[in-house]
């Protein structure tokens, strides 16, 4: 495996997307581009579908999708229909799925922008083909089976039932069934006796589709722990999310670092005002914290609806000018306090980092998922919109 990639975090003109708050997310593209060759090396052979729902985790859904296209990935991964269609509209390229979607959905703009659809159940099938009789165009679609997560997906039992059904569209000229794919439960644990059943079960639906007369371009069952940590479960494509970010889905088994990894987001602002308080003084909403100390405070301009989690409250550190420390006090809805001690030359705008690589001794997305009880993924993608983001290391065209 090659050493991590650690790119220069400006090799372009940034883009900037928002103003007027005193923070921002920095994303270092180059670190996305790196990671998803990365991950190619992992996949070894298979395809790189780079999952880019939730605004690319956070990161920023067009730019992140160009650079994990540059990095290598032939495929992009949404949840939802304005995620796919939103790619389309700002002109990206390469192959698109899109599977998760409601009754109601109007699927027509998918088929029309050369979309492919996940179907789970026959309503989904019939909403297809109805949308492709719309276009006039041939839809593509991707059956997904329950293999054991219980989440969406066909049950087995009803599968072949599906399968007869798409078979049927696609003769009829309505659709082409072009791959067969499932979800894992236990990825993150790659020795879970689930992980194995679920190989199983999903070998067995590709068997059954096959054996009806399914020509399947693509089978993919791999997520980010599983492209990293089980070879024998990537197919012809593999489906990273978390890790095309250069976060680690396994961090019990392994930080970024030892899969080739760069995270590519930093969240930073400066101090909005330095204080001097006496020893005893409470801080933040029902002072769950005092000062033990005749000490200095800093105020940061980041809360809760900024992205800040308020389970962090006590817990959540911070890199404030060069130096770590942690939240004192409450998270509040704009703003948090810490406890900069009785010597800290700190003063107001002197830099703070939330998180980043953990390069240069800041937090990382781990440390702040440990701080809160909870995973790096939530970390990442609940980064408030109202954060402006900038992009860097972009490709110089």
């Amino acid at each position: 495996m090659s050493e991590p990639v650690v790119s220069e975090p400006v090799v372009s003109e940034p883009v900037v997307s928002g103003a007027g708050h005193a923070g921002e997310v920095v994303v270092d593209l180059a670190a996305v581009r790196g990671n998803v060759a990365a991950l190619r090396e992992h996949a070894a052979g298979a395809q790189v579908m780079a999952v880019v729902k939730a605004d690319a985790y956070g990161h920023g859904l067009v730019p992140a999708a160009r650079a994990a296209l540059a990095g290598g990935a032939t495929w992009l991964g949404v949840a939802q229909v304005g995620e796919a269609l939103a790619l389309r509209a700002a002109g990206v390229g390469g192959r698109v799925l899109c599977w998760l979607y409601t009754p109601d959905a109007d699927l027509a703009p998918l088929v029309a922008a050369d979309v492919d659809v996940s179907v789970s159940a026959p309503w989904a099938l019939d909403r297809v083909v109805a949308a492709a009789a719309a276009v006039g165009s041939v839809a593509r679609v991707h059956l997904k089976v329950d293999t054991g997560l219980g989440r969406n997906g066909c049950p087995p039992a009803q599968w072949p039932d599906l399968v007869d059904a798409t078979l049927r569209a696609e003769r009829d000229g309505a659709v082409r069934l072009v791959g067969v794919w499932s979800h894992l439960a236990f990825a993150d644990a790659p020795h879970h006796p689930t992980v194995r059943r679920q190989a199983e079960v999903f070998e067995d639906a590709v068997a059954v589709a096959t054996g009806r007369g399914a020509d399947l371009e693509v089978r993919h069952l791999a997520n980010s722990a599983a492209v990293l940590t089980s070879p024998q479960v990537h197919y012809d494509l593999v489906r990273p999310g978390l890790a095309v970010y250069g976060l680690s889905p396994v961090p019990d088994l392994g930080g970024p670092a030892d899969y080739g990894l760069v995270p590519a987001m930093t969240v930073r602002t400066t101090l909005a005002l330095v204080k001097d308080v006496p020893a005893g003084h409470g801080v933040s909403y029902g002072h769950e914290y005092t000062t033990p100390q005749a000490t200095r405070l800093g105020l940061v301009p980041l809360g809760y609806a900024d992205g800040v989690p308020r389970h962090a409250s006590n817990r959540g550190p911070l890199l404030v000018g060069g130096a770590r420390t942690r939240v004192a006090g409450r998270v509040c809805m704009d703003q948090v306090v810490v406890d900069l001690g009785p010597d800290s030359p700190a003063v107001a705008g002197d830099p703070v980092v939330l998180l980043g690589p953990g390069s240069a001794g800041e937090p990382t997305a781990q440390d702040w998922a440990d701080a809160a009880g909870t995973i790096s993924y939530e970390i990442v993608t609940r980064m408030s919109a109202r954060l402006p983001r900038r992009w860097v290391g972009q490709e110089v065209t």
